[in-house]
């Protein structure tokens, strides 16, 4: 998942930044709100952490012009302000939730994965295509009754297929998803990083879920005799 922290105080974002990509985020950064809504606008991001106060647009008029603009991914903003009329205003320019400093960083992380859920389409709390299953919120998966070790990035990598099972996803996508803006596109790293997955997720276990679609990208087969589900604990 990549998230934009929207963030003018650099200590803040550093913290935001550090603690959502050991949570697996690709995490990507904007000082200003003319920043915020060039990148918002110019790339996916499966949320936006928006700070109120911004120099220039401040947080209020970006997530207005981002609705303006078609842009549905959910915002979760921070503000310092407490004031019941500042929440309304910033709901009211389309922000999915609300957060006041100070805050517990597990809660933002909560909120975050909360809306991410609903962010579009299906998002369950956890993902299960045929025996393979995985919980975002504590970081586990499995296949069957085995549980698998992964690293961040690994996990990351293995959400994005399994929340798109079925779909190819080429590289492009792939990295616009799991990599943030310090991957320099040129290494083969998607590829790398598929292969330690199929060494967990496949070759234990002596059948292929993950697959390749030359010249385009790669897939998560769902298994005809365990149709994908879904679980909501």
């Amino acid at each position: 998942m990549r998230v934009l922290i929207v963030e003018d105080e650099p200590r803040m974002a550093a913290l935001l930044r550090r603690g959502l990509a050991e949570d697996g985020y690709a995490v990507d950064i904007a000082s200003t709100g003319t920043d915020a809504l060039w990148q918002a606008t110019e790339f996916a991001y499966d949320a936006v952490v928006l700070d109120v106060m911004l120099p220039g647009l401040d947080g209020m008029e970006v997530c207005r012009q981002l609705r303006d603009r078609g842009r549905w991914m959910p915002v979760l903003m921070l503000t310092a302000r407490d004031a019941v009329d500042d929440r309304i205003r910033g709901l009211d320019a389309g922000a999915d939730d609300y957060l006041t400093k100070p805050f517990s960083f597990g809660e933002l992380a909560a909120r975050l994965r909360a809306l991410i859920r609903r962010g579009t389409g299906d998002r369950p709390t956890t993902l299960t295509v045929g025996e393979l299953r995985l919980d975002p919120a504590t970081h586990r998966a499995w296949r069957g009754t085995s549980e698998l070790t992964l690293s961040a990035k690994e996990f990351a990598l293995l959400e994005l297929f399994m929340r798109h099972p079925g779909q190819v996803l080429s590289r492009t996508r792939i990295i616009e998803h799991v990599w943030d803006f310090s991957y320099d596109g040129v290494s083969n790293i998607v590829d790398q990083y598929v292969a330690y997955l199929r060494r967990k997720v496949d070759r234990p276990f002596g059948d292929e879920r993950l697959e390749t679609v030359r010249g385009v990208g790669y897939r998560m087969r769902v298994p005809e005799e365990a149709p994908q589900s879904v679980a909501s604990g």
